[in-house]
């Protein structure tokens, strides 16, 4: 391998390097989003479960389909 071919390998890292950092920023914010979502419907329906109790109504059915 000469000094053409490494000089050339580099330039294709070098290049793709921004690209891939940015791809994975936005993964890890994307994640981040989904994951704060999921965690706050949790809470917000364990909350709205205990708020249920307190005034003696019955349980939200859950609206999931079950296949």
């Amino acid at each position: 391998m000469d000094a053409m071919d490494t000089d050339y390998w580099a330039a294709v890292v070098w290049s793709l390097a921004p690209t891939v950092v940015v791809l994975g920023l936005f993964i890890f914010v994307l994640r981040s989003i989904l994951r704060m979502d999921r965690n706050e419907r949790r809470v917000f329906t364990r909350i709205e479960a205990e708020e249920r109790a307190k005034r003696g109504l019955p349980p939200v059915a859950d609206e999931r389909p079950t296949a």
